[in-house]
């Protein structure tokens, strides 16, 4: 007996056999929902370490608004994000989101403060977690547990809340949410359940629904940062390659002049949020032919993903060449390295203690970091100084009897002094040292993008997201790959994706071929052939002998799928006279998948066609058509019984089964 069971004959379920040569075919009519005409894009970047959200009006697609200035602020970092932290009363319900829920936690009492449940930095359970499903659950800082499903949708409706009442503001009448179009964005790197858990949370908070799922795009973070990259002007850029990488710019350059200019333009207009983006073609795409190939790397908090994309004339639509890759690899793995760093010195168990027993003073030294992490710089050359909040030094003394500045001197950890101003005082070297693991996996996993053969004669490398800040990673990337291709950083790179995710919105068509991140098929039964069929697939019903749980195969994984393109196949049901076909959609992330039963393989989505109640005079070989409709970033199903027109269908759920 085979290791497996077989689905198939535990369920007695006597299944469809593939009725005709597979095709595919192309859905001139895939669009039979009437596009529903929306007043405003709303684009929400939902980053790891900070969120924030974008706009621009139908009727001006050229002006894009970032979100009002948000209270509080931090030290040494100015954008128009806002931390992603989100707190809940001790009775569970929201309280606030972002500097206010920060600032509020930290202000309350210790003895309260442990009631209170607080949550930041949560968007990477969502990758981490192999079997997500709408149960999985999150952990605040008082250890207590809360459905990730209810934070995430809490953290959206104030989004929507926030942004609802900013166009309000701005129109100076009620703006309801039925004339908004919401775009969120997410890692492409994201299985699908993470990418449908993101949509599941958004129905919750009432942007769009399951009846109007229209309403809702959920975008890819380097698809959007492409689509703003390509509109670039030069003066919006930096190129790195023909520059020192000094914060910024350096003046003296023969270049230096147009980026002086670049600055005064951007410093003129720190004032207003209205970015315009001019409707020409940007002049970096100007040089760029039919064609060519660029790599745009998000590098944000939590994640870094690439994708390769290729431009097709006249208008400059993108081709996905390479399916989208990357990895946990964000500016987190700097904040872990302290952290370990921290425990070296100080020693794990305290540092734990800490966490849970001072969990907003522990909030207020990685604020600090923070600061510091982005005065970080490869030129540097005097110490950078983290002050030590009060109640970790008292903290420690409690705890082992000796202080702070003993601790570091029995440490002989190089690099890192105790100052008498109560700071950790470490050495630029030291500083690196916590950037180099999460840059060096970045650039070695780039180096494997860059040997694939789609990905031979790249024109660009544009690096965005937050992470895309420190000069530390610009030179390592410079260095790695600025003999192959030109480097090039936008001006406000931490806003890239907001911008080019409004604009996703506001034309998703825009990225007209995608590749599939997974194979999908449907489990078939196929007549038995002794010697090519394994025999603990036989099965014999009625006097034929089938062999169960074949996967027939729909699409491939990294095959290159059209916008809205369609694959059709045509079964029969296996007993002539059964009236309900249950046919089931797997998944799996291996190419070439020949059973159901093989490990890997997902069950992701059941179509279930009840015939009865149809007319009998039906032909006796009946034709079921199944399609699935790819290339956007859902993906959906149906089955039509040809005979009757009867026909149901399905979004492709990976949450659920």
């Amino acid at each position: 007996t085979s290791a497996y069971s077989s689905p198939a004959k535990s369920l007695g379920d006597p299944g469809i056999t593939p009725l005709s040569p597979s095709h595919i075919v192309k859905d001139s009519d895939a669009d039979d929902a009437v596009e529903q005409l929306f007043l405003v894009v709303v684009a929400i970047d939902f980053g790891t370490t900070s969120s924030g959200y974008a706009y621009s009006f139908t009727k001006e697609p050229e002006c894009i608004h970032v979100m009002r200035r948000w209270e509080g602020g931090d030290p040494g970092v100015s954008n128009q994000k806002t931390p992603t932290t989100i707190l809940l009363t001790p009775e569970r319900k929201f309280h606030s989101f972002g500097y206010a829920a920060r600032d509020f936690y930290h202000d309350l009492d210790p003895a309260d403060s442990k009631h209170w449940l607080y949550f930041e930095k949560f968007k990477m359970k969502l990758h981490t977690t192999g079997n997500l499903t709408m149960e999985t659950d999150l952990t605040a800082a008082n250890g207590k547990k809360v459905k990730a499903l209810e934070i995430f949708a809490y953290a959206l409706q104030f989004f929507k809340e926030q942004a609802l009442k900013e166009l309000s503001d701005q129109g100076g009448s009620d703006f309801e949410n039925t004339e908004v179009r919401w775009v969120i964005t997410v890692p492409a790197i994201w299985k699908q359940p993470a990418k449908q858990f993101m949509r599941q949370a958004a129905y919750k908070a009432g942007m769009a629904s399951p009846d109007n799922p229209e309403q809702l795009i959920i975008a890819l973070e380097p698809e959007a940062a492409s689509i703003y990259c390509r509109k670039l002007r030069l003066h919006q850029m930096i190129e790195l390659s023909s520059r020192a990488p000094v914060n910024g710019y350096s003046p003296s350059d023969t270049i230096g002049t147009g980026f002086t200019q670049g600055k005064e333009h951007v410093r003129r207009n720190r004032q207003s949020r209205t970015f315009m983006v001019e409707n020409v073609i940007g002049e970096i795409w100007s040089e760029l032919e039919e064609g060519d190939r660029y790599i745009v790397v998000d590098s944000g908090g939590g994640t870094v993903d690439m994708t390769v994309h290729q431009i097709r004339l006249p208008e400059g639509h993108l081709k996905e060449l390479y399916k989208a890759t990357g990895g946990p690899y964000g500016s987190l793995g700097v904040d872990y390295e302290f952290e370990k760093l921290l425990c070296k010195i100080f020693g794990e168990d305290f540092i734990e203690q800490f966490k849970i027993k001072r969990p907003a003073a522990w909030v207020d030294l990685m604020i600090a970091f923070e600061s510091r992490k982005r005065a970080a710089a490869p030129d540097r050359t005097n110490p950078l100084n983290i002050t030590l909040p009060f109640s970790f030094i008292d903290y420690y003394k409690k705890f082992r009897g000796h202080s702070v500045e003993h601790a570091l001197r029995k440490s002989n950890v190089d690099f890192v002094k105790w100052s008498s101003q109560g700071m950790l005082r470490m050495s630029p070297d030291a500083m690196n040292a916590l950037f180099k693991p999460t840059i060096d996996q970045i650039v070695e996993h780039l180096s494997e993008v860059f040997d694939k053969p789609e990905v031979t004669n790249v024109k660009f490398l544009f690096l965005v997201g937050g992470f895309a800040e420190s000069p530390l990673l610009q030179q390592a990337v410079q260095n790695a790959f600025g003999s192959r291709c030109r480097v090039i950083i936008p001006q406000d790179v931490g806003l890239t994706i907001l911008k080019g995710a409004v604009l996703f919105g506001l034309d998703p068509a825009v990225i007209k071929v995608r590749r599939s991140p997974l194979t999908y098929g449907v489990g078939v039964l196929n007549r038995f052939v002794e010697g090519k069929h394994p025999p603990e697939k036989l099965l014999v019903k009625d006097g034929t002998r089938w062999c169960t749980d074949v996967f027939d195969k729909f699409i491939s994984a990294d095959q290159s799928v059209a916008l809205g393109e369609t694959v059709t196949r045509s079964y029969t049901p296996a007993k002539p006279s059964q009236l309900v076909i249950v046919i089931n959609i797997y998944s799996s992330e291996q190419d070439s998948v020949s059973f159901i039963t093989e490990p890997g393989v997902k069950k992701c989505g059941t179509l279930r066609l009840d015939l009865t109640g149809t007319d009998a005079s039906v032909p006796n070989r009946r034709e079921i058509k199944t399609l699935m409709q790819f290339g956007d970033t859902e993906i959906k199903a149906m089955a039509v019984d040809v005979a009757t027109s009867k026909s149901v269908k399905v979004g492709i759920d990976f949450l659920n089964y």
